[in-house]
């Protein structure tokens, strides 16, 4: 899924004032780069983002890749999301939001609810540090790999 040209511009917009704001260079490989994970909803994995990069820029190495994710990363300008043992997947949406993934097929999708952005901290977690931000993922099958499943067990059935 590709992200609303009026996000992905907020998006680009933001990027160049942060960089701009930290006395950063704006490069074309980190353009090309943010871009990536700006334009899309599908929380793209590095390796994903690489192989677009590279289509509009061959010499791009993995390593540039992941180093300007970090970067993104230390200047707020996307966040991670799922497991770390996963694949680390990168969020440009910095809007509150929070996520379903599918646990068959990895796909992960953006969802809103005001009722989960102003969750009360539990006094353990208030014991422990102070919290910046909080998300929930939601787990699960999604429609498509749900439907697969019941398609499998009424042929089974049969």
């Amino acid at each position: 899924m590709k992200a609303s040209p009026e996000d992905f511009q907020l998006r680009m917009n933001r990027f160049r004032d942060v960089l701009a704001r930290s006395g950063l260079k704006v490069t074309h490989q980190r353009v090309e780069i943010y871009r990536e994970v700006a334009g899309s909803e599908d929380h793209p994995d590095a390796e994903t983002i690489f192989k677009g990069v590279r289509k509009r820029m061959p010499t791009v190495s993995l390593d540039t890749v992941y180093r300007a994710l970090w970067l993104f990363i230390d200047l707020a300008l996307m966040t991670t999301l799922g497991p770390p043992r996963e694949k680390v997947r990168f969020d440009a949406n910095r809007k509150p939001h929070h996520h379903f993934v599918c646990t068959r097929c990895g796909m992960a999708c953006d969802f809103y609810g005001a009722r989960f952005d102003d969750l009360e901290v539990p006094s353990t977690v208030k014991k422990l540090g102070s919290v910046e931000s909080t998300h929930v993922e939601f787990r699960g099958l999604c429609a498509h790999c749900s439907g697969q499943r019941n398609q499998k067990r009424s042929k089974r059935g049969s």
